[in-house]
């Protein structure tokens, strides 16, 4: 699994973007499409399923949150983009993500993050908060059948943000550590 440093692989990905038609629902992405920018890129292993939701719905509320700190959500998983359509259609909690989900249906990007849980073939519930020069800055990983906090991400991608050091349980707007 890539970690703290590693550089971001490169990817080229189908994205669903939207339910409105069929004709402007999908739009191809790069890891160069959104140059200068924080990425969160979080993933879960099946669309249709129990715990997902709730995460990808809870990252939905707080993408603003992520805008205003110059970070991109993205989601991944390896259902295709039609998968990921017709789960935003039909499930009332992601009709209006704000953010793509990204179909690796190749699972090369997975592959290459190494996220791939061994025994399923599925990603991992996995999230990576990767800075605007594709630096790797943290990486956290859940159990399969444990959801992730989106309010911690956005918590440490404040922390690193301030290039400073912060404390356990440090929040924005709180001091940070200096060294006499």
């Amino acid at each position: 699994m890539l970690t703290v440093g590693d550089h971001l692989p490169e990817f080229a990905l189908q994205a669903t973007v939207g339910i409105d038609s069929p004709n402007t629902a999908f739009k191809d992405l790069t890891d160069k499409s959104y140059p200068g920018k924080w990425l969160v890129v979080f993933a879960w292993p099946k669309d249709f399923t129990f715990i997902c939701p709730t995460e990808i719905a809870a990252f939905g509320r707080m993408n603003g949150e992520f805008s205003d700190r110059d970070a991109q959500v993205l989601g991944l998983s390896t259902d295709s983009e039609f998968v990921h359509f017709a789960w935003r259609r039909d499930h009332a909690d992601l009709r209006d993500l704000p953010f793509p989900m990204l179909a690796d249906v190749k699972r090369e990007f997975s592959a290459a993050l190494g996220i791939l849980d061994k025994n399923e073939g599925v990603c991992l519930r996995a999230t990576f908060i990767v800075d605007p020069e594709g630096v790797i800055r943290h990486v956290s990983v859940n159990d399969l059948s444990v959801g992730r906090n989106p309010e911690e991400t956005l918590r440490i991608l404040d922390g690193l943000q301030t290039d400073e050091l912060c404390p356990c349980n440090w929040t924005k707007g709180e001091e940070t550590i200096t060294i006499p």
